[in-house]
């Protein structure tokens, strides 16, 4: 159920409708307050207050239409260049980073705020009573003739001045929001949060436990798994008094009759692989809430984009091994075989045993995935050696700066398929002083 709510919290976050029908409603019964206040003293009040010119029924109405009239207007024009801009973004740097920008609060909160203004100022407007017109049957505090609801205008205009403000932050924050180097910092320190919270323990990996699972448990539809709730898992296995070792991780594609689990020590009835199945959650697509690979993959596209022989970009390409190399350097640092239950020290007796993706399959999804085009530029190359060497300098374990070092290797031996002359010659120059760093 955990991961089946989070699953629908994150569809909610990277939509445009949740705050807007958030704030429509907080519009709406805000506007019932603020009147029901006029319908006793504030209106006369205020009315009869020095300070203040009291608004007559025709400018409070034309006020109001205004207000109304116009945040609507904005909302619409507002929505469409959110539009534009996700668009021009996904296509230019990759579909995959359509959810980073629906997922964009200034976006949600600014298209909130002028649909919340819409709505208070229409229910606002239906109380304003011209002096030739009736009372409202049974009502007191407006029965002379005429109503304004003097403090129900001032809100209004107070929200009117708020919108004016967050049109101001919305025309900066959109262009700001698409540029290259903003959007690489976006994607790279989200990428880095997520590796400090998966992956919360100092060290090294030790060896996976070997565990013998009685029972398979099998998927049964096709996806991507989205989300997995390892607390589920957790209560299943300690219910059951066994097991449970998983054969996929976050991101994988699955379809029957691939293996999800082994079960030990907890048979093999129906009854407890259902349980197993519905703590995951298959999407038709790859989403960024516990894949990490996905947000590595998103970064390695832009460096591939802007590698390619139409863009012909190697500085963004820098900028995005930049981000891969301090990624990378995070998850050289950490346990990357971690128990679902982070009270569980002694992985031998941990209830769950997660798939997780060691440091040699998130340096080839990183590093690994972009050196083809890397290997073409000089520049682009000569960017990945220093981005290597720093990430194992980071490193304390000696299998693990090996990896790193192969990876160099076959940088190099990539470039002298791309490259020649002193090109050539600077990067190989580059990779003997990159050996001599790693010792």
């Amino acid at each position: 159920m955990t991961a089946r709510l989070l699953s629908i919290w994150s569809r909610i976050n990277a939509s445009y409708w949740f705050y807007p029908a958030i704030f429509s409603v907080l519009a709406f019964f805000l506007a019932l307050g603020t009147v029901a206040l006029d319908r006793g003293r504030a209106a006369d009040i205020l009315a009869s207050s020095d300070w203040l010119v009291p608004a007559r029924p025709g400018g409070a109405s034309d006020m109001l239409q205004v207000i109304a009239g116009s945040t609507i207007g904005v909302a619409a024009t507002v929505f469409s260049i959110t539009i534009v801009a996700v668009s021009y973004a996904s296509g230019t740097y990759g579909p995959r980073l359509l959810t980073n920008f629906m997922e964009d609060k200034g976006n949600q909160l600014s298209l909130a705020t002028f649909i919340g203004t819409f709505v208070y100022a229409v229910m606002v407007l239906r109380v304003v009573r011209r002096e030739d017109e009736a009372p409202v049957l049974g009502a007191s505090g407006d029965a002379l003739p005429g109503f304004v609801p003097q403090l129900s205008l001032l809100v209004a205009i107070a929200l009117m001045l708020m919108s004016i403000g967050v049109l101001v932050y919305f025309l900066n924050h959109v262009p700001d929001s698409i540029r290259i180097n903003t959007v690489l910092e976006d994607i790279g320190k989200r990428l880095i949060r997520q590796i400090r919270r998966r992956f919360p323990r100092e060290g090294d990996d030790g060896d996976a436990p070997d565990i013998d699972t009685d029972t398979r448990v099998r998927a049964e539809r096709a996806g991507y798994i989205e989300i997995i709730d390892f607390d589920g898992l957790e209560d299943i296995a300690r219910d059951h008094d066994g097991r449970i070792v998983l054969l996929v991780e976050a991101g994988d594609f699955i379809h029957p009759p691939r293996a999800l689990a082994g079960l030990a020590n907890m048979g093999g009835n129906d009854a407890i692989a259902g349980q197993v199945r519905d703590c995951f959650v298959l999407s038709g697509l790859r989403t960024p809430t516990q894949d990490l690979r996905f947000l590595l993959d998103e970064l390695v596209e832009i460096a591939l984009r802007a590698l390619s022989p139409g863009i012909n970009d190697p500085f963004t390409a820098m900028t995005a091994l930049h981000w891969i190399g301090a990624a990378t350097a995070e998850l050289g640092t950490r346990v990357l075989r971690e128990s679902a239950n982070d009270e569980e020290t002694n992985r031998d007796e941990a209830r769950i045993v997660p798939l997780t993706t060691g440091i040699a399959g998130y340096v080839g999804a990183g590093f690994g995935a972009a050196r083809s085009a890397v290997a073409t530029s000089r520049k682009a190359a000569l960017c990945m050696f220093d981005a290597l060497e720093n990430c194992a300098e980071a490193m304390r374990s000696d299998k693990r700066r090996g990896i790193i070092r192969d990876e160099g290797n076959r940088l190099l031996a990539q470039a002298e398929t791309a490259l020649s002359g002193p090109d050539l010659d600077e990067l190989q120059d580059r990779h003997r002083r990159f050996l001599r760093a790693l010792g």
